[in-house]
């Protein structure tokens, strides 16, 4: 079976990302396949929870657990440069990747890693970094970097898990930067009190799982297509893209039963293709 086409890649990726260097106004997503992003604003960038590689599909070819690829891969990792700050929200292969961080984190001198505290050991040695490099966090924990302000929010995966500590293992971020906010939930299931955490946020932007908690998988699930809408209507998102679909072929969604959730009540919403661009003049125009 042929790969979905990502409708931009490698250098066409950079160069429509470079065309928009210079806008002060807008920010714009390109989404990266899986739950990865970039995001780019005022000329700065930001990576959140890429993978960028065929390891899962490597490491789970010969098991009963197949991770077969759907999609082609958007960007090769080696060629982001100019990344002020890349996130990782758990300790998952396709949320932390080795062969996706370690080229990145080579070629972006200054670049600042964002990840939950509770992992710290686990995550420096997966990406052979010094173990005070990273930037941890837990829920309710902050921090400011080249404009951009990341709030902890716990995620619920398929339990809200924390270490000796206290400090989640599995995490979404709430970034904020200039009159804008950005919602990334990392792999999460609703949980109790969620949606009151999230609304005083004023989130302009979800970015959300669809692919379902299905226990046939074997592995730990997320929020569905109607979830995932419902959530971004009880957080007043003003968007909703959803992600975490269309990567592997056993643990996949169809985004065409988001899109029916989401005009049932009325929730704005942008479906994007891997490598297609997302921008934010278009926030009062979608849906």
């Amino acid at each position: 079976m042929s790969l979905i086409p990502a409708i931009l890649k490698d250098e066409a990726l950079l160069k429509d990302a470079d065309s928009y260097l210079s806008d002060s106004t807008d920010f714009h997503i390109w989404w990266l396949g899986q739950s990865g992003y970039l995001l780019q604003w005022k000329g700065k960038r930001v990576l959140i929870d890429p993978y960028l590689s065929d390891s899962l599909t490597k490491k789970y070819a010969t098991t009963n657990k197949p991770h077969v690829r759907m999609s082609e891969r958007v960007i090769d990792p080696s060629l982001l440069t100019g990344i002020s700050v890349v996130t990782s929200s758990h300790n998952h292969t396709d949320h932390l990747d080795g062969e996706t961080l370690i080229p990145i984190l080579k070629n972006n001198p200054g670049i600042r890693f964002v990840i939950p505290e509770a992992n710290r050991t686990f995550i420096t040695e997966r990406v052979k970094c010094p173990e005070n490099f990273p930037d941890g966090l837990s829920d309710k924990d902050y921090i400011s970097i080249d404009e951009f302000t990341f709030h902890g929010v716990p995620a619920k995966h398929n339990l809200i898990e924390r270490d000796e500590s206290g400090n989640c293992k599995f995490m979404g971020y709430v970034v904020q930067f200039g009159d804008w906010t950005v919602y990334h939930s990392g792999d999460t299931l609703w949980f109790d009190g969620m949606a009151d955490l999230l609304k005083p946020f004023r989130i302009d932007v979800a970015l959300l799982p669809i692919n379902g908690n299905d226990p046939a998988r074997g592995v730990a699930g997320n929020l569905n297509v109607k979830e995932a809408a419902q959530l971004g209507k009880a957080i007043k998102a003003g968007i909703v893209i959803p992600c975490h679909y269309n990567m592997f072929e056993f643990n996949t969604a169809d985004p065409e039963d988001f899109i029916r959730e989401a005009k049932k009540i009325g929730q704005p919403y942008a479906v994007l293709q891997h490598g297609e661009r997302w921008s934010s003049d278009l926030l009062s125009h979608q849906g």
